[in-house]
């Protein structure tokens, strides 16, 4: 059984000025989502800034999310990382607190081979008995898992259940679903392309745009699981202009400023990310006005 189905949000991890995790504000954070529908939550990924928190402030940003949630929607931890071991503590650590499921990203920088992928994510995956998504995002990691590397592994690893497909690359996805025969769970990793991954079969996405709207991201994914495709399509295409904007810059600079003109409080980023360039607020904010959300 999948670990969700439907729009899970990458959620970021808001900041005080002076640096820090901002925990209260998180927790407003994780309450507008569950409010508006949102499926599952998905803690300490790209969008969450993980490459710069520690070791203990990851795990307790981790800790918190899974508390305040509570079991109402699931929760999944990213826990990957370029280092085998240091991807097997996150990870038998997050289970010990209760995740539902893990998002593993691939190995980056290393640029291992397809065995050394293989390799690496089903040795994470003996640490822990809870589900694995992959993470395939190679435009961040410099390393593509490819269709077949993915259908091995989750034939050959229990656990491991599925993909977050982030390559944009829906050649290579639609290759991906042919050959699985229903092994992979397949989720977009991109939000343009929330409806075309689901059309190959995906069961929905990890969103960068649910940060800001939850509930419409929420709709593309269910009326598209309830049958409802014209009806998921044109949610999808009223989306195009901010899913756009949202990434002018790379993510999560955009997502956070556009909490940040919401009201949400999602504070500052952490170096080497820095604010939103001034000239490309206004493209932010005339996409957010013309989706309803501003």
């Amino acid at each position: 059984m999948a670990i969700f189905k439907g729009a899970g949000v990458a959620i970021v991890t808001p900041m005080k000025e002076n640096g820090e995790v901002d925990y209260e504000s998180f927790t407003e954070l994780l309450e507008f989502q569950i409010a508006n529908g949102t499926d599952a939550i998905i803690v300490c990924g790209t969008t969450g800034e993980s490459s710069t928190l520690s070791h203990e402030e990851h795990l307790d940003v981790i800790k918190h999310c899974i508390g305040v949630v509570n079991g109402r929607i699931p929760v999944v931890a990213g826990t990957g990382s370029n280092c085998t071991e240091t991807a097997i503590y996150l990870s038998t650590e997050a289970e010990k607190m209760g995740a539902d499921g893990l998002l593993l990203v691939s190995p980056y920088y290393n640029k291992a081979t397809q065995n050394g992928l293989y390799r690496h994510y089903k040795a994470v995956a003996e640490s822990v008995k809870i589900p694995i998504i992959l993470y395939n995002v190679p435009s961040r990691t410099g390393c593509n898992i490819l269709p077949e590397t993915v259908v091995r592994l989750c034939k050959d690893v229990e656990n491991i259940v599925g993909v977050k497909e982030a390559s944009g690359n829906i050649s290579q996805i639609a290759h991906l679903a042919a050959i699985a025969d229903g092994c992979v769970d397949l989720y977009s990793g991109n939000d343009d392309q929330i409806v075309p991954i689901m059309s190959l079969g995906g069961l929905g996405v990890i969103s960068v745009l649910a940060n800001v709207a939850p509930r419409q991201t929420h709709e593309i994914c269910q009326k598209f699981l309830d049958g409802d495709v014209a009806g998921s399509r044109k949610l999808q295409l009223q989306a195009m202009e901010l899913c756009n904007a949202l990434f002018c810059e790379v993510n999560p600079i955009p997502v956070k400023k556009a909490l940040n003109l919401m009201g949400k409080k999602a504070g500052s980023l952490r170096m080497p990310l820095t604010d939103m360039e001034e000239g490309n607020v206004p493209r932010l904010e005339k996409a957010m006005r013309n989706f309803g959300i501003l």
